[in-house]
């Protein structure tokens, strides 16, 4: 009497493994596209964790030393393009909290607005600054189309703005500084 173990079921962590060993090594050039896209279809549709490895066994060694080449060029190119994109991002004009007397400011398209935006996607009316009494500000969005953006989420209700803050009116974005003399 043998007794024989089924073969253990082959998991989605297994199947991703294989498929990116296959896709690692079609990369360097072990496979042919063909081979690559025949094997991937077979790694998708094994039970067992012997019939992945059976996909990959009969590739050669991989070259440790061009994989640390390759895997240190693709850091430094992620770096590259971080710093290419913080680079290029638009440089945000101020915006100067108020600091007279006044405990309302409202932003909007129209021109009874005390900070006025000649853009589409701002509305007539479109948000507010509200001067706390303990001199904070606060900034409400008066129901716009596209939106108020307090560093990046869309405002729901009043909330705190200090400087260093981004606001975005629609598409238009400022960055927050410390308080100034309205110009008249």
């Amino acid at each position: 009497m043998s007794s024989t173990q089924p073969p253990f079921r082959a998991s989605d962590g297994e199947r991703d493994r294989a498929i990116d060993e296959l896709r690692d090594r079609a990369v360097e050039g072990r496979l042919s596209h063909d081979t690559f896209v025949g094997r991937v279809d077979q790694a998708l549709r094994a039970r067992s964790r012997y019939e992945l490895d059976d996909l990959v066994a009969d590739l050669p060694p991989r070259n440790t030393v061009r994989q640390r080449l390759t895997d240190m060029v693709a850091s430094v190119s992620e770096f590259t393009t971080r710093v290419q994109s913080a680079w290029r991002k638009p440089r945000l004009p101020r915006l100067a909290l108020p600091n007279d007397s006044r405990l309302r400011y409202v932003v909007g398209r129209g021109s009874a607005c005390d900070l006025v935006l000649a853009d589409l996607t701002v509305s007539r009316v479109h948000a507010e600054l509200r001067k706390e009494d303990d001199g904070s500000w606060l900034l409400v969005d008066l129901g716009s189309l596209n939106g108020t953006r307090l560093n990046g989420w869309r405002l729901v209700g009043p909330a705190r703005v200090r400087s260093g803050d981004e606001i975005s009116f629609g598409d238009v974005g400022f960055l927050v500084s410390a308080g100034a003399a309205p110009a008249s």
